[in-house]
């Protein structure tokens, strides 16, 4: 069972993210401490006792479709009442707008253990959230008015609906077409798949946010546009009216996440609705929707990078718990007559100690992206909004990877027992493999990256300084336990350092192709860096703050250190002079 990690999540998200500095500086007026530790306690308890619930039957018993009504497992909707009762879905939501107003750090913790409790269950209000964003950033008075209270209350729900069979992370190529009706509204008719939660039966209304092509809409992503499709069209009194000509065809039958359902979504076939084609509002402008979609896109990369970090910290207790318990051999030093736990013998710790290191990496790192935005929301300072801007592909990509890669070792500390689905540790790497892929793919987090955030004034600059700041004061620390934290840091982010230069030395003579062959190292040794001087971070405010005592962040931060950070030299040659050897491989691609 989850347990939720609140003492790890508190520190991180007060003591290395930076949301205690902040309400100390008075950034947050009406947002008291003992707030933040009651909210993250309630948090805890509902995904503990309520959410966890859900994981093992939602994984053997997935949705079900017929007749175009998608059915969820048993305790689904019950649950889904209790957590939207609990306020949970409108956690960061303006006041103004009927939400509690909390910094989306705070959001982006509860979030954490919704999906760490069932990362199923958790998909469908990871939706919502960006779609609030959207329709409250460019949405009409008149749309904010009829569907946000709803949205924001979790009445309703949202999709995100980009992709189709022919136009996966090209989206430019979509063929979704909306017909003008003359009167403001439009007329949807296309075909849309993978749409998560596309169909369901936990709320009245499910609100489709939909990219489409007008009749005369530039090629391209300059031709797109994004219109609001109701599944039930909604008076203007706010009432709930005739279904919709939008109809869920299939549901995929996926590798994880089985009771999220993964919808085939038809608009205008005509089975519903007084006319053919599905009725829709445009939000914002003709021929913008990308750049409307993009305002929940960045919300949702940083939501399912925090589930890369749940389903780590899952497959960390879960691995913990039976190394604790299973027995094996003799551990060096065990003169008992009795087997030892797994836990005693070097390599398990060394294993245990690297899922618990990358996860707390991880989890810095979409905290501080979390706490980034508000910082920027509240200030509109154009650096910490290039400071988010500069997070998003890294708490998006490396947290998901870690996620895969820690639910791996946690079934290899099973041995045995974790490939079979008796343990439950087979769902959790089941489940971690899909969060690489949606919201743009990793590959994409990095050319992201590359291309756009490396090259955009110096704000990777100003990131490392940042970092070298910790790692001078890392140095500085005359304390046994503390190792080589400081030196390795100190190497990493030079390793970054010289990596950075030379992918824009590339990008400004040319040399795109290079630059792009070294992108998915670049971000991975991004990530290390970052994690490393979050840590050290922690590390260090663990000194002489709440913490004091308390040795074990300072353990995590060395160990990551000392034991991950080594990997950044390699990488770094791989961006630096691995170009080559990428773009010369079409013969060993190709061959028969």
């Amino acid at each position: 069972m989850y347990r939720a990690p609140l003492s790890d999540i508190s520190f991180t998200l007060k003591h290395v993210a930076g949301l205690g500095d902040a309400l100390a500086d008075g950034a947050f007026p009406d947002l008291a401490e003992d707030v933040v530790d009651a909210v993250l306690a309630e948090a805890g308890r509902f995904a503990a006792e309520e959410v966890a619930s859900l994981n093992a039957v939602g994984d053997r018993v997935g949705a079900r479709l017929k007749d175009g009504d998608v059915t969820t497992p048993d305790g689904w909707r019950e649950t889904y009442a209790a957590w939207r009762a609990g306020g949970w879905n409108g956690i960061a939501v303006a006041e103004e707008a009927g939400g509690q107003g909390l910094p989306m750090a705070l959001s982006v913790a509860t979030a954490e253990m919704w999906n760490s409790a069932c990362m199923a269950f958790a998909l469908c209000p990871l939706l919502n959230m960006g779609a609030m964003e959207a329709l409250q950033r460019h949405g009409s008075k008149k749309l904010q008015a009829l569907y946000l209270p709803r949205l924001v209350s979790g009445e309703w729900t949202a999709t995100m609906n980009l992709t189709e069979p022919q136009a996966g992370s090209d989206v430019g190529a979509l063929r979704t077409r909306a017909e003008p009706c003359g009167d403001g509204t439009y007329r949807l008719f296309g075909q849309k798949i993978f749409i998560t939660y596309g169909e369901h039966d936990l709320a009245d209304n499910i609100i489709h946010l939909v990219l489409a092509r007008l009749p005369d809409a530039p090629a391209g992503t300059k031709g797109i546009s994004l219109f609001l499709v109701p599944k039930f069209v909604v008076s203007d009194d706010g009432s709930i009216g005739a279904r919709n000509d939008v109809i869920c065809a299939s549901l995929e039958h996926k590798l994880g996440i089985h009771a999220s359902p993964t919808c085939t979504m038809i608009y205008g076939d005509g089975r519903h609705g007084d006319a053919p084609g599905a009725l829709g509002w445009l939000i914002g402008e003709e021929n913008h929707g990308l750049a409307c979609m993009f305002t929940m896109m960045n919300n949702a990369r940083l939501m399912v990078g925090i589930q890369g970090v749940a389903q780590a910290e899952r497959a960390l207790q879960q691995a913990t718990l039976f190394a604790l318990e299973r027995r094996q051999g003799r551990a060096p030093g065990d003169s008992g007559e009795a087997m030892s736990p797994i836990a005693d013998h070097p390599d398990i710790r060394r294993t245990l100690m690297e899922m618990r290191a990358l996860t707390a990496a991880a989890r810095a790192i979409c905290y501080a992206c979390a706490l980034a935005g508000d910082m920027a929301a509240r200030s509109g300072d154009a650096d910490r909004q290039a400071r988010v801007d500069l997070l998003t592909p890294i708490a998006k990509a490396f947290p998901t990877d870690i996620g895969v890669h820690v639910a791996s070792l946690g079934i290899q500390v099973h041995g045995g027992m974790g490939y079979v689905e008796e343990t439950g540790a087979a769902q959790i790497l089941r489940d971690a493999r899909i969060a690489p892929i949606y919201e743009g793919t990793n590959g994409i987090q990095a050319i992201d990256l590359v291309t756009r955030k490396l090259t955009r004034g110096d704000c990777v600059g100003a990131f490392i300084n940042e970092m070298k700041e910790i790692a001078e004061k890392a140095r500085a620390v005359n304390r046994p336990e503390f190792g080589e934290m400081g030196n390795r840091l100190g190497d990493a982010l030079d390793d970054l350092t010289a990596a950075s230069d030379h992918l824009l030395a590339l990008l400004r003579k040319g040399g795109e192709a290079e630059a792009l062959a070294g992108a998915t190292p670049y971000l991975r040794l991004f990530g290390l860096a970052a994690g490393g001087g979050y840590l050290a971070k922690g590390a260090l405010n663990a000194l002489g703050g709440p913490k004091e005592g308390d040795t074990r962040h300072v353990a995590v931060a060395r160990f990551f250190a000392e034991q991950m950070l080594p990997e950044t030299a390699a990488l770094r040659a791989q961006v630096m002079t691995g170009a080559d050897a990428v773009l010369a491989a079409d013969p060993a691609l190709w061959a028969e």
